[in-house]
């Protein structure tokens, strides 16, 4: 069974938001195995300024690469404005051919609210792009996880996509 675990900065605190994060689990868990790591968040200070939103973009990266580190032979996809987009069904495949000839954890990552450092964005070269818009991280939780399970219903031709 794949493995996939969403490693994230900050915690989720409204519980419509909680609700559907935790729909999706279950109704993912049927597919694979899923897990999501939640990485404390840094304070942003009221007057912060561009060297003190570094420094914390730097401390959260740090976060998420020393997680990282603990998981080798893992796919690793960075959610990132300047990722690739893709369909519902190009997604699909993109799992499909992860679990069928690559490896059993796909592991992906959302940065913290100022985003990543360059470290980080170099750990991998696999990045994707929901929407060139930007959403709340908590609300691309969500998102993520519905294509997610949206991918597995395609991948399996059960009906929900159409």
């Amino acid at each position: 069974m794949l493995n996939i675990k969403i490693v994230c900065i900050g915690k989720v605190k409204e519980k419509s938001l909680k609700d559907l994060i935790n729909e999706y689990e279950k109704r993912i868990s049927k597919y694979a195995k899923i897990e999501i790591i939640e990485l404390d968040d840094e304070k942003i200070p009221q007057n912060s300024s561009i060297a003190i939103e570094e420094q914390i973009k730097t401390i959260e990266s740090k976060k998420i690469i020393d997680k990282l580190n603990k998981y080798s032979n893992s796919n690793i996809i960075l959610l990132d404005l300047k990722g690739k987009q893709y369909t519902s069904e190009e997604f699909s495949d993109k799992i499909n051919n992860i679990q069928t000839y690559s490896s059993s954890t796909i592991i992906f990552v959302i940065g913290g609210s100022l985003g990543m450092s360059k470290e980080l964005l170099e750990y991998s070269s696999d990045k994707i792009c929901f929407s060139k818009m930007t959403f709340p991280h908590q609300l691309i939780r969500v998102f993520l996880l519905e294509q997610i399970f949206r991918a597995f219903k395609i991948i399996n031709n059960e009906t929900y996509h159409k």
